[in-house]
C-alpha cells in the first residue's frame, strides 16, 4: 500500500526540524544537508509521493531495481504536468558488485559504495568505455570496523583515495560510512568521527580537489548524530515512511 503524499511530508517536517535543531547545537547551516530518500522498501506510487512532496534526491540499494524504477520515473516524469522541485538524481547506496558496473552507469548519478581499487578501476574502464562524463563516486570507509559490514578498512583509506582520484573518468566528491548496528550513541559518534578525521586529513591533502566536499553518513535512526560530526548527506527511508 502507498504511503500517502500527506504522510510522508508531515514526517519530512519532522526530519527537517530534528535536522535543524542539531544543526543549531554546533552552529551549522541546515541547507548544507541533503536527505537522499531511500525507496528499496516502498512501492512506485509511493517514490511518486515523494517527489511530489519535494524530494528528488532518490537512493536504491540494488542495481537491478535501480535500474527500473529509473526508467519507470523517467516516464512518469514526461507526462507531468507540474514541475518537480528539482531533477530527479539516483544514488546507489549498495553494496556494487563489479559485474553490475555497466548497468548502473546509465542509470545514476552517484555511488556512495565503491569500497576498492578493483571496482574503481571497473568503473574507470566502463565509463571510458561508454564515453561517460566522470562518475561521482564516494569512498565507503568501515569505521565501525564491523566484519559484516562492506567498505574499505579505516587504515586504507586515505591511499585507497589518493589513487581513486587519479582516475580521471571518476570524480571523488566525498566518504560514506554505515553507523555500527544495535550500537549506543556513543559507539555511533565514534563512527561517524573517524569519518570526518579521515576526511579533514584527506581535504588537508587536497585528494579530490575542490569536488571532494560531502560525507555521506546518517541514517533513520542515527542522522541527528550524523549532522552533529559534519554529515553533509543523509540516507533516509524508514523515518520518511513511519
Amino acid at each position: 500500500m502507498a504511503v500517502s503524499r500527506n504522510k510522508i511530508e508531515k514526517n519530512l517536517a519532522k526530519i527537517r526540524a530534528n535536522i535543524a535543531d542539531a544543526c543549531r547545537r554546533i552552529g551549522r547551516d541546515p541547507k548544507g544537508i541533503t536527505i537522499v530518500a531511500v525507496t528499496k522498501a516502498v512501492d512506485l506510487p509511493t517514490v511518486k509521493n515523494l517527489l511530489d512532496a519535494g524530494l528528488t534526491e532518490l537512493g536504491e540499494n540494488r542495481v537491478p531495481q535501480l535500474i527500473s524504477r529509473a526508467a519507470e520515473l523517467d516516464a512518469y516524469i514526461q507526462r507531468r504536468r507540474n514541475p518537480l522541485a528539482g531533477p530527479v538524481r539516483w544514488h546507489m547506496i549498495g553494496h556494487l558488485q563489479r559485474n553490475k558496473v555497466r548497468g548502473v552507469l546509465k542509470a545514476t548519478n552517484f555511488i556512495h559504495s565503491l569500497d576498492s581499487l578493483r571496482l574503481a578501476e571497473e568503473l574507470q574502464e566502463r565509463a571510458e568505455k561508454m564515453d561517460l562524463p566522470p562518475i561521482n563516486v564516494f569512498l565507503q570507509v568501515n569505521c565501525s570496523q564491523e566484519s559484516q559490514k562492506y567498505g574499505c578498512a579505516v587504515g586504507a583509506a586515505v591511499h585507497l583515495g589518493e589513487l581513486i582520484a587519479t582516475l580521471p573518468h571518476l570524480r571523488l566528491v566525498g566518504l560514506m560510512t554505515m553507523g555500527p548496528m544495535s550500537a549506543s550513541p556513543d559507539k555511533t559518534r565514534l563512527s561517524f568521527t573517524r569519518l570526518r578525521e579521515i576526511f579533514e586529513e584527506m581535504r588537508s591533502d587536497k585528494i579530490g580537489g575542490d569536488n571532494f566536499r560531502h560525507l555521506s553518513m546518517g541514517m533513520s535512526g542515527d542522522y541527528t548524530i550524523a549532522v552533529e560530526e559534519g554529515a553533509t548527506i543523509l540516507r533516509i527511508g524508514t523515518a520518511l515512511f513511519e
